[in-house]
């Protein structure tokens, strides 16, 4: 399995792009790779992979590296460019469709939901996939994912959430004892805001219309919904309005065989008593 965003060349090439604006300027200063790394702050390593296109460079890399080089700003203007493809495309296309929805809804049972997940916790998600991701990836994913988070509690028009999780992603200890306790403790205070609820749909349940696996639905401000599944090596955006239907009907049983969003956190405290 390739990591997210292994396909999009649109992202590998304007890294490649960058890294050549940088490594040009270098030779024009006269400075080695480790020379340029120990003046802004950087390891050798870092630098020569992002010169060679192989890692996004953060804002701080770019700024540093445009004053050391004296590029007049030139570098510095970057970033704007390395902020989109820092993050794979399909990360940006769903982001760009959760900032134009009025409500999101989410069924997970196997991971707490990714718009939900600690840092830590989902650092241990994706540090779990087989074929392993390389540090690169993983930190990668981590910082696109922590991007689409901020929807949650960001600035402008908050969309509704209803996220609704089969009790097993809420018990399997992803990480750790430790880093389950705070993903639980982190469900509860999110649980507090008002536009969201947060329903668990116990184990002991013996009807779950979720059992093909988890998906969002996206309802947009122009009145059509979206929905998208990320199962196995396919990921998916589906927009037929049949199938659409399927799954807001799915949904709708699903939330009503969980238990209430007050009663959820009351059995997340549960929950996180027993772990």
């Amino acid at each position: 399995m390739e990591p997210y965003g292994a396909d999009d060349e649109e992202s590998a090439a304007v890294l490649r792009t960058v890294g050549r604006v940088v490594k040009t300027r270098r030779e024009q200063q006269g400075l080695r790779q480790a020379e340029l790394a120990t003046a802004i702050g950087y390891s050798e390593e870092q630098v020569s992979s992002v010169e060679r296109g192989r890692r996004a460079p953060s804002p701080a890399f770019l700024k540093a590296a445009d004053e050391v080089l004296s590029a007049g700003g030139l570098i510095d203007a970057l970033k704007k460019d390395v902020e989109q493809a820092r993050y794979p495309k399909k990360v940006r296309d769903l982001a760009k469709l959760e900032a134009e929805a009025v409500e999101i809804c989410a069924y997970d049972n196997s991971v707490v939901n990714g718009l939900l997940q600690t840092e830590e916790y989902l650092t241990a998600v994706f540090a779990s996939r087989r074929p392993a991701f390389s540090e690169e990836d993983v930190e990668r994913l981590v910082a696109a994912r922590l991007a689409r988070q901020g929807i949650v509690g960001g600035n402008g028009m908050i969309p509704a959430f209803s996220f609704v999780h089969d009790e097993a992603a809420l018990r399997r200890p992803v990480g750790g004892r430790a880093v389950l306790r705070r993903q639980l403790e982190r469900l509860l205070e999110i649980g507090q805001m008002r536009n969201v609820e947060i329903q668990v749909l116990p184990i002991h349940c013996e009807d779950n219309a979720g059992l093909d696996g988890p998906f969002h639905l996206l309802r947009l401000k122009q009145g059509t919904t979206v929905a998208h599944s990320d199962i196995q090596l396919v990921s998916r955006l589906v927009s037929d309005r049949r199938e659409i239907q399927i799954l807001e009907l799915r949904y709708g049983i699903i939330r009503a065989q969980a238990l209430t969003p007050r009663e959820s956190l009351g059995y997340i405290e549960k929950l996180l008593g027993e772990s």
